[in-house]
């Protein structure tokens, strides 16, 4: 992707997923590469495993951290269903990049809602550019189920106009900083490249 003057990225899923570590992380790259960068999280019931959304803002000036609908230029879902929830922030040329993990909500247990049967089907009847990825089986394949995160960070990095060493580097300071030990590192960066070349 080109760089333009906005980049407006949604991130999506549930509580415990990693989704406000991965907007931050995004957020720092951002801001590295020049952008004016403003940040939006809204929580529900994260701690139950609720919807959690992140807005992410970039561009030259930017005064709002709320995308408003229909100009996602992607949606970054972190589980199977959620993003199709906001697929009315997407913009008519934007990508939904969405983990295929299935993450069955309270509401649905209880007899109150229906989980979709096929929401790859919902997102080609709406016609939406979309690239749907395993993330959950890569991270269980990689050792550790709580690199989904960095996984789909790694799939969005392909598609925006920075440079993959300044992901890296700020990914292994995030580490150094959170003191992780040398095995999670590895698989963190493992994580990264899983998705970055997927």
């Amino acid at each position: 992707m080109a760089k333009k003057n906005n980049i407006n990225i949604l991130i999506c899923g549930v509580g415990g997923q990693g989704i406000l570590l991965a907007s931050e992380i995004l957020s720092e790259v951002l801001m590295k590469v020049g952008y004016d960068v403003k940040k939006s999280e809204i929580h529900g019931m994260a701690q139950r495993g609720g919807s959690v959304e992140s807005h992410i803002r970039a561009g030259k000036k930017v005064y709002s951290p709320l995308i408003k609908k229909g100009e996602a230029d992607f949606i970054l879902s972190f589980e199977s269903i959620e993003g199709l929830r906001y697929l009315e922030y997407l913009s008519p040329k934007g990508k939904l990049i969405r983990n295929t993990q299935k993450i069955i909500p309270l509401t649905v247990t209880i007899g109150n809602a229906e989980y979709p049967k096929n929401p790859e089907k919902i997102a080609k009847q709406n016609d939406i550019d979309t690239i749907s990825i395993n993330a959950a089986e890569i991270a269980r394949q990689l050792g550790s189920d709580k690199v989904v995160n960095i996984i789909l960070l790694g799939v969005l990095a392909k598609f925006l106009d920075i440079d993959k060493k300044i992901w890296d580097d700020i990914l292994l300071n995030w580490m150094k900083a959170k003191k992780l030990s040398q095995k999670i590192t590895k698989i963190n960066s493992s994580a990264f490249e899983k998705g970055f070349n997927s």
